[in-house]
């Protein structure tokens, strides 16, 4: 049984006893030793409802019958404090359930549950830059963290290939067929500049020849194939795959566009006005309306948006994730608001805002080359860095938070490097199980109460965590946690490593135990590493 569940039910069991209706209390981690393992803020909390000072309310908490004695037992520390003292017998019982349950350990299995996660959604107008790169991962690693957590996921790529850009694109591959053939003919406004779209034009000319108008859908359909193949192929270098690609073309075809403005006019909240269709997001809350269809025809991002959403509420997901970069900030808010207009169920719905990259080399910001465009393109960065080095190090900062990408850092093959540590410390312990068999060769009957020195409990401790770690990040879909934790887990193995002596044929019941206890902690790193989408090298 999970350690907070038992912590828990033995304040709901203060609570019942004591005929107190509260369920708002926390459990957290204690850092400070002295204070035990967990504290809880159940007696600061209750204070106003018992008219009692908290430290009063906690020292009767602490003196209340505990079941669990054998597990914890309890203190009150001021100003109200209820600490929990794990005992290390409780932890040791952990690594044997670490082991029995290897790469099931604090995984659900069968949720029952299905989830829509939606990232990337690059228009194909280019190759993908860092920040996509940034999106991918931290999509992929989200869908990881819901599967390990029991859920069906579908990772889903949608994209525009009906708008404005899409017909900028078709213009601009045109002008670049033009131009190498011997045409005079300009680039069009804000048009697509990168030489990608020579090399495309170049690809066009050679397989349709030089006799095209510019009016061929060819310029269009061929350049969007073209680079949304370049964008599978880098996204699959960095071992990310789609279930489902959806484009925004769709609801236009299938009338779900027009629908949306339908129902919305119905409901009397949308209006024109300068030849443009309007959103009365007004009349609903204190935001200023906004334009859903502009003056020239072209819908505004919003309107397909909560089209494309309709139908992913429809598909009947109990969870749906959206990955979106910060310039959707302003806007996302407007799709479920017109989703709520369409009586469709949203609080199913989370987003997931994440800030924008900086690649840095020597303090200063990397400009790695402008082959592809004036930007920095997720291939360049692959072509520096190991598909394992670039999945971490864009989950390194909370998705809310700028990345500064080190990338001086990132070639270091040294433990300063972080995937380096944490690659090398599973392959120490792959090493020592290795020298383990020849030296010792067989276990004994293993006596986990050996384990008594204070590095071996402290790794103990850190590796039981693991399921809760797991849940945490569920709750907050944030990789970045997981990559702390492993750090933290890999950090105690290297100290209980340095301090004590694993392999000892002159004490083989403890070297058994303390193989036991090396054996839990590598599988917690490649569990830990397998939902980051990072390899758990054996040898390095």
């Amino acid at each position: 049984m999970k350690i907070k569940k038992l912590m828990n039910d033995f304040l709901q069991d203060y609570l019942n006893q004591n005929k107190i209706e509260f369920s708002e209390w926390s459990i957290n981690v204690n850092n400070q030793e002295s204070f035990g393992d967990y504290s809880s803020n159940i007696a600061l909390k209750l204070t106003k409802i018992l008219k009692k000072t908290p430290m009063e309310i906690a020292n009767n908490i602490a003196n209340h019958p505990n079941v669990s004695e054998n597990v914890f037992t309890l203190s009150a520390s001021q100003p109200g404090f209820i600490n929990f003292h794990v005992s290390d017998d409780y932890y040791l019982k952990i690594l044997k359930q670490i082991i029995s349950e290897s790469e099931n350990f604090g995984k659900k299995m069968e949720l029952n549950k299905s989830a829509n996660v939606e990232f990337v959604s690059s228009n194909p107008t280019g190759p993908l830059t860092v920040g996509h790169g940034r999106q991918a991962i931290l999509g992929d690693m989200v869908s990881n963290i819901l599967e390990w957590n029991g859920y069906d996921v579908t990772r889903e790529y949608y994209y525009n290939d009906a708008g404005k850009q899409m017909r900028v694109l078709a213009e601009s591959c045109y002008a670049k067929y033009a131009q190498q053939i011997g045409k005079d003919v300009e680039m069009p406004d804000n048009g697509y500049v990168g030489t990608y779209i020579d090399e495309i034009a170049e690809k066009i000319i050679n397989k349709y020849g030089k006799d095209l108008e510019s009016d061929n859908p060819i310029f269009r359909d061929f350049t969007e194939n073209e680079i949304f193949s370049n964008i599978k192929n880098t996204l699959d270098s960095i071992g990310i795959k789609f279930d489902v690609f959806t484009k925004e073309g769709t609801f236009y075809k299938n009338g779900a566009i027009k629908n949306v403005l339908k129902k919305l006019k119905e409901k009397d909240l949308t209006y024109e006005k300068d030849g443009a269709v309007w959103f009365k997001i007004s009349s609903l809350n204190k935001e200023e309306d906004k334009v859903l269809v502009k003056s020239t025809g072209e819908p505004t991002y919003r309107l397909p948006d909560i089209a494309y959403h309709a139908d992913k509420v429809d598909r009947g997901f109990d969870l749906i994730v959206d990955i979106f970069g910060a310039d959707h900030i302003d806007t996302y808010p407007d799709v479920i608001l017109g989703l709520k207009c369409l009586d469709k169920k949203t609080d199913h719905i989370k987003v997931v805002i994440h800030q924008f990259v900086t690649i840095k080399k020597g303090g200063e910001v990397v400009k790695m080359s402008t082959r592809k465009a004036n930007f920095i393109t997720l291939d360049e960065l692959k072509e520096e860095l190991s598909s394992d080095i670039i999945r971490y190090f864009f989950i390194m900062r909370g998705a809310n938070s700028h990345l500064d990408f080190d990338l001086d850092l990132a070639k270091d093959e040294s433990e300063k490097n972080p995937v380096y540590y944490l690659q090398y410390a599973n392959a120490r312990i792959s090493n020592l199980l290795k020298r383990y068999d020849l030296e010792i060769s067989a276990d004994s009957d293993i006596d986990y109460s050996l384990l008594k020195e204070k590095d071996e409990i402290a790794l103990a401790k850190l590796l039981s965590e693991f399921p809760s770690k797991m849940e945490d990040v569920l709750h907050s879909l944030e990789p970045r946690k997981i990559a702390t934790y492993l750090e933290e887990v890999a950090s105690a193995y290297h100290k209980f490593y340095g301090n004590h002596k694993v392999i000892n044929p002159k004490n083989t019941d403890l070297s058994s135990a303390r193989k036991k206890l090396s054996e839990a902690t590598k599988i917690i790193l490649t569990n830990g590493l397998s939902i980051l989408g990072i390899s758990a090298p054996e040898r390095m």
